[in-house]
């Protein structure tokens, strides 16, 4: 009989318990649920925004909020040409149709692929790369989204202490399409150009994704960069095209892609310079 009892008690305690909390006024008390307004990125360039060497990572994981995705197409090796060519375009324009967010920015960063002595990849500066730019900006709107040109990320290699600025006229290609299509710029090339030229070819070394020779290091202290050399202290200008392949990514030491230090420095330039040019995004932005 009291084992009864003391079951019957028990269910009795525990029904209560139930009841109580099933009248929770945490619960009840609910407000209407206020739908999100999220919105996405799409990067589109190459191995200076990509995964393996850009600033791309560094963007998407430290820079943007919780309602703002961000999603990296940027592949390397590819120009203006080749990255609609083998198809990485259609991705990217079927991601600028995702439904359900509420704007879709893509940033369309070229220029190191679309130079001279890139087989299979260059196009003409004066023609073929400002209208592949155009084309891109016309087929983002025709999407729905909004497109952002990016100028390319500066190389970092000098001569006699100066800055090499190889990649100028492109730069300045995608700024006058922006202008003549009214596009927002975010003119990385000009802003990256001027932190490296401040942090000189010695400071500058670190930013790439592994550790420089001790004679790629001593011709650094002198002024001047140079690639690896062929034979043993003969110091040799570094070759763009040979160093920036088609093929597997790699880590190796260059004076175009970069390693966690580069990508974190220029993912904030890129970060503070979008704040700027799009106002719209500034609250999905951080800093």
């Amino acid at each position: 009989m009291r084992c009864t009892s003391w079951l019957l008690g028990s269910a009795l305690f525990g029904l209560m318990s139930a009841a109580q909390a099933a009248v929770d006024p945490a619960v009840l008390d609910r407000p209407a649920p206020t739908p999100i307004r999220a919105s996405k990125i799409v990067l589109v360039g190459d191995s200076t925004t990509a995964v393996q060497g850009g600033w791309g990572p560094a963007f998407c994981a430290r820079h943007v909020t919780s309602f703002l995705t961000c999603t990296n197409l940027a592949r390397g090796g590819r120009s203006t040409y080749n990255y609609r060519a083998e198809g990485s375009w259609a991705l990217a324009e079927a991601e600028m149709r995702t439904p359900g967010y509420a704007t879709t920015w893509v940033l369309v960063q070229f220029g190191h692929n679309d130079q001279p002595g890139k087989p299979g990849r260059s196009t003409d500066l004066q023609r073929e790369f400002p209208d592949n730019l155009r084309r891109y900006v016309r087929e983002i709107r025709a999407a729905g989204a909004q497109p952002v040109l990016l100028t390319p990320l500066t190389r970092r290699q000098f001569a006699d202490g100066v800055l090499i600025d190889d990649l100028a006229p492109w730069a300045e290609a995608v700024r006058a399409v922006a202008r003549e299509l009214e596009v927002p710029l975010v003119d990385l090339h000009a802003r990256s150009r001027a932190v490296v030229q401040a942090l000189g070819p010695v400071a500058a070394m670190p930013l790439a994704q592994a550790a420089a020779t001790p004679a790629q290091v001593s011709a650094a202290l002198e002024g001047t960069t140079v690639g690896a050399a062929p034979v043993a202290g003969a110091p040799a200008a570094q070759n763009n095209a040979v160093t920036e392949p088609m093929g597997q990514a790699k880590v190796a030491f260059d004076y175009t892609h970069l390693g966690p230090d580069g990508a974190a420095l220029f993912a904030t330039l890129v970060t503070e310079e979008l704040a700027r040019q799009v106002p719209s995004l500034r609250p999905l932005l951080i800093p």
